[in-house]
Parts: C-alpha cells; structure tokens; sequence
C-alpha cells in the first residue's frame, strides 16, 4: 500500500493527536475505507494506541474498516420517505446494481446502505449518491439516476 497520501493527510494536521478524527475522514474520503496499514501508520505518526484508532474508527458510522464503493448510495427509509414510496426505490436500486444494504458490489463500484433520515423529509423519498441529495424520486428516476454511474 502506498502511504504517501496517507502521510500527507497526517502532515496536514501536523501530526496532531487531537486532529485524529479528521485525519481518518480524510484517509476515508480518499480510500473509501480505513485499510489496516493506514491505520497503523496513523496510530504510529500521531503516537496514540491503535486500540483508541480502532475504537474510534468503529464508534462513528463515517468510517468503514471494509472496503467501499467508489459511489456510496444512502435511501431514507426514515417514516417520510416510507410513506411516500422509498421501499420502492430502494428496490430499483438494490435490482440495478445488484446489491442488498450494508453491501459492496464486486467491481467496487457501488456501496448502498439505507438511513433513518437525511433531513430533507418534504424531499421525499430521498436517496444519496456521493453526498449528493436527490429527492422526490420515483423509481424510474432512481433508475435513470444510477444508470448515469454505470
């Protein structure tokens, strides 16, 4: 693996224990996950124990010690975008790219995960792709959305 983004990220904090979280956001939003390597060299640059990184990287929802897709999908399921249609949608996704909840598909393309709200409830239903919300969806649009990133 290499490490040169990794300690850049780290430098840019300068290496600053007190930074860590954003320091592994960063490392998440290059990577797509939090490798094994990066976190050690994080645990080693910054001086703190890897069972804190650890702890830290499995308390807040943001990181994932697995790897992720290049897009990230979120659909609200949260009582607003249920009543308005978000387990169809939901289901046009998971039919387009193959995957169910809390998976990565194989080409490491897509990652989908539902949500309890993104707050934008009047949006409904909403769905997430890289940050990005798109709300209001019928389940033809979700499918020509995500037809878009294939």
């Amino acid at each position: 693996m290499d490490t040169t983004n990794i300690s850049a990220i780290i430098d840019k904090y300068n290496g600053e224990a007190s930074a860590l979280i954003q320091i592994l956001l960063d490392i998440q939003n290059d990577l797509h996950w939090l490798p094994r390597e990066a976190l050690e060299l994080v645990s080693e640059r910054l001086g703190v124990p890897m069972s804190r990184i650890q702890h830290t990287a499995t308390f807040y929802k943001a990181f994932s010690l697995v790897p992720k897709g290049r897009h990230e999908i979120n659909v609200c399921v949260g009582t607003a975008c249920h009543v308005r249609g978000a387990n169809r949608v939901l289901e046009v996704v998971q039919n387009i790219t193959g995957i169910q909840p809390g998976e990565t598909d194989a080409d490491l393309k897509f990652s989908l995960e539902t949500v309890n709200c993104l707050g934008c409830c009047a949006l409904g239903p909403v769905m997430e792709i890289d940050e990005q919300h798109l709300g209001k969806l019928a389940p033809a649009m979700a499918a020509d959305l995500l037809k878009g990133y294939q």
